[in-house]
């Protein structure tokens, strides 16, 4: 392919940001904020700067409130020091020449009583057990099973939302150029939108018209926050991790793309996988056209994929902009080596919950690798 006219390299209009080229970094969980307080750092700060040349970094997914923790040493935005801690980080992507996004988060039944509030038990659209779904509450506690959550009661709803609200406020404070509604991986609001997950007889749940009634409020509250030019919102329409899964995914995920555009958001990006990065059926194409033919804004496309197959993709008018994971963990100039078809680092993923700056921010950049080779 003719590096002039890469389609990777394109400049983009997403929303109110112009984008430099269409590599952008996917939210990564890395589980290095500092204790006590889950409070972001200089070490993320430095990590962060040195992907600064993607097109747009979406943040690691951030706990909207002491309620929405999951995981040890995930970072949030629901205190005073959390945000500063991102405002350190958002200063030193912006001084490299990057933009940001904040990924809102909140895991629902995925989490732990040690995790949570006065070890209370984690919240759920219904009080259905994760099956085989794990998390971490300590360094040394290992893997360990998630218990039942309970149905969150129908007057709590409000205050979800206001927790994404406040999130959303809070994201603009730290200095972020644009939020994400984290609705993907087997968490809360994807628990809302899926068959599966959510057995409701409420306003909240059953029919298709209910079980997308809280996102599409979240969504609306973050807009209202942010302005729906710097909103987007993940989901996983056919992802099983977490226990997760819907009858009807075209149905369900195509009205849901109808709904998002009749609000206007910025973008959709779309886990074209099972988050295991199984592709042993290919892509699932036909949920894939019926969010396109019912979304009509910017498409970003993820999961597992390789330069080539984004320029493919792009090329095609199958997607917009791709998002990029472990390739970005180990590559900090990702878009430097896709440029130029420079070799990549390979990462290391026992490396990649937890620890300190080994396999986070000591893989070498291009020049650096050229230096030692």
């Amino acid at each position: 392919m003719d590096r002039k006219n890469d389609p990777l390299f394109e400049p983009f209009q997403l929303g109110s940001i112009q984008l430099p080229n269409r590599v952008l970094m996917a939210p990564l969980t890395r589980s290095r904020a500092t204790q006590p307080g889950d409070v972001p750092n200089d070490m993320n700060a430095r990590y962060y700067r040195q992907r600064a040349s993607a097109g747009l970094i979406l943040s690691e997914a951030t706990q909207i409130s002491p309620q929405g923790k999951g995981y040890a040493f995930t970072p949030g935005i629901h205190s005073r020091a959390q945000i500063a801690g991102w405002k350190k980080v958002t200063d030193a992507v912006h001084e490299a020449g990057g933009r940001m996004h904040m990924q809102l988060w909140h895991v629902g039944r995925i989490s732990h009583p040690d995790l949570q509030p006065n070890g209370e038990k984690p919240v759920a659209p219904s009080a259905i057990k994760p099956e085989g779904a794990k998390t971490f509450i300590s360094a040394d506690s290992g893997m360990v099973e998630i218990p039942e959550p309970r149905a969150l009661e129908t007057d709590e709803i409000p205050g979800i939302v206001e927790q994404y609200r406040q999130g959303a406020l809070n994201a603009r404070e730290a200095g972020f150029d644009g939020v994400e509604v984290h609705a993907a991986n087997g968490y809360l609001l994807d628990q809302f939108i899926k068959s599966g997950s959510n057995k409701r007889t409420d306003a909240f749940g059953g029919s298709l018209e209910n079980r997308l009634r809280l996102p599409l409020m979240v969504v609306e509250a973050v807009i209202d926050v942010w302005g729906k030019d710097r909103v987007g919102i993940r989901v996983g329409p056919t992802g099983s991790f977490n226990a997760m899964y819907d009858e009807n995914p075209v149905e369900t995920f195509g009205e849901l793309a109808r709904r998002l555009n009749d609000l206007g958001i910025a973008y959709i990006e779309v886990i074209e996988d099972s988050f295991q990065g199984n592709h042993a059926n290919g892509r699932p194409e036909e949920v894939i056209e019926a969010i396109r033919a019912g979304f009509k804004g910017p498409y970003i496309a993820n999961g597992a994929y390789s330069a080539d197959e984004a320029r493919q993709r792009i090329s095609d008018g199958r997607c917009d902009l791709v998002t990029f994971g472990r390739p970005f963990i180990a590559n900090p100039d990702l878009p430097e080596r896709f440029r130029t078809a420079a070799p990549l680092n390979k990462w290391d993923d026992s490396t990649f919950y937890g620890g300190d700056e080994h396999g986070y921010t000591d893989y070498p950049a291009l020049s650096a690798a050229e230096a030692n080779a």
